[in-house]
Order: C-alpha cells, then structure tokens, then sequence
C-alpha cells in the first residue's frame, strides 16, 4: 500500500504588522487560511482559485463577476492582499487581465508568495507601500475596477475613508468602472452610513450588498460597497440575484432603499 504523503502543517512567522498564521484545510489537500493576530483574514484554494470560502469575499466577487461580460479581461487594482486571494480568481475566471496589488506589509507579501505562490500564467504585479500614496501616483482612467479591502484593527483605515480618497480612486476609475470596498460594522452601522455619504461625494452611483440579519440589526459583519462614476452603471439585477443565491443570503440596497439607509449621514472630509 502506498503511503499517503504527509499533510502540511501549520505555518506561523511575524510579520510586519502582527503575526501571520498559514493554517491548512482539513478537508483540501491545497486549501489553507490566513489568519493574521489570531482573525482569519483569508481563504486560498490553490486548486480551485474560484472556491471563495469567506461571505464578503463572495460578495466582492460578484461585483467583479457582473463588472463586464463573462470572460472578459480586465484591469484591476487591489488595495490590500491578503493571502491573494481576489487576485487568484481574476486570473482564474478572467484570463489575460492584468492586476496590480498595493500591500503596506513587505513580510506579509514575501510569506504569501512563498508559500502559496501565484500561478505561472497571472499577470499580477505586487507593490509594496500605502494604499493612498499608492493611488495618488497612478494615472487617471487606468482600470476598470478598484477593490478596497485593507484593515487596521479591523477598521478600514481613516486615511482611506475620506473624501478626498474617494476622489483619487475615481479619478483612477475608467469612466465606466467600478469601486468595491469592503467594511466591517455592527449596529446601528453607523460606519457604513458615514461611509456611503462619502462615497456619494465622487460616484453618481452607490449601492451596498450585505447579510439581511446585519441590516436590521442583529449581529456585526461586513458591509459591501459598489459604487459608479456613470449613473445606470451599476449592475443592480445580476448584484442581487448573486446576494440572494450566497449560501449567507444577503440584500442589496440601492436607490430610494439606500437613500433611506444614508439618511441623516455626513460624508467624512478629510484634508488631505
């Protein structure tokens, strides 16, 4: 009998801004977790890039997914790492897009590609520093999309929650594309309203997707912001429909729903 090989363990090394912990999946052969200070952070199936483990993960998918027709490249900035995971399923679903990644931690980075390296084929390209800096040295009109998903203290950064960040982001933004970024909230979701009046100051568009039982109050999670330069743009119908069919069903808010929702909120407006 052939001996099966033996399975990977659990991998942790300090990192920039904390300690990160590689965790194998029990149940996948080349699955593994991210979990940076003890919070998982990520979901990588190394086989499968397109198994999305995390519910806002699937959520910001969808908003790449219903971006553009099924196939089609795209060139795409991620603001945040992870384990790489967004990036991985890009190339997987849309081959020959070209992505760049924008990672404040170096170690962070260096572990990632090390142990759960990109495939061959990924026209992914890996900067290492701020978000903002970052974003304020690219050209205008440079990419169809823009995913938001960088943490501190399980906060989106107060530098990137303004409204001159919302700007620079749109001013990247080719004039038909969209900027999704990720939060986390609990009740009354008083982040998330602050957050869609500023978004509301740089996009004729906006619209949230998140779990039914956070809207009304009930537990802390994410929140998931779409938002377009061109009004109509937004593909509302394909949005809901992927939130209604998450195995976390979640909702959309959008027009008189979202109106509702920001009601009473100022935009944040940071100087610079």
């Amino acid at each position: 009998m052939t001996a099966r090989p033996p399975r990977p363990s659990r991998r942790a090394e300090p990192i920039d801004l904390g300690t990160a912990e590689l965790v194998p999946d029990p149940a996948r052969a080349d699955g593994w977790t991210l979990l940076i200070d003890g919070v998982e952070q990520s979901y990588v199936d190394l086989r499968d890039p397109t198994r999305l483990r995390f519910e806002y993960v699937r959520r910001l998918a969808s908003v790449i997914d219903t971006a553009s027709p099924r196939g089609r490249p795209l060139r795409v900035l991620h603001l945040g790492a992870g384990a790489l995971t967004l990036p991985r399923y890009v190339a997987a679903t849309r081959p020959r897009s070209t992505q760049l990644v924008v990672e404040l931690d170096a170690a962070l980075v260096a572990l990632v590609r090390a142990a759960l390296p990109l495939p061959g084929d990924a026209d992914v390209r890996i900067e290492v520093g701020d978000a903002r800096a970052a974003i304020e040295e690219l050209a205008d009109e440079r990419f169809d999309v823009v995913i938001a998903d960088v943490y501190r203290g399980a906060q989106l950064p107060a530098h990137l929650a303004g409204t001159r960040f919302a700007a620079a982001v749109a001013r990247v933004l080719d004039p038909d594309g969209i900027y999704a970024v990720n939060l986390t909230d609990l009740p009354p979701l008083a982040v998330s309203r602050t957050h869609a009046a500023t978004l509301r100051t740089a996009f004729a568009e906006v619209c949230l997707i998140a779990d039914a039982a956070l809207l009304r109050g009930r537990r802390y999670g994410n929140v998931v912001f779409a938002a377009a330069l061109q009004p109509g743009r937004l593909p509302v119908v394909r949005l809901t429909a992927a939130a209604g069919r998450d195995p976390v069903a979640g909702r959309v808010l959008h027009g008189a729903e979202f109106d509702t929702f920001t009601v009473g909120a100022r935009p944040v407006v940071d100087a610079g």
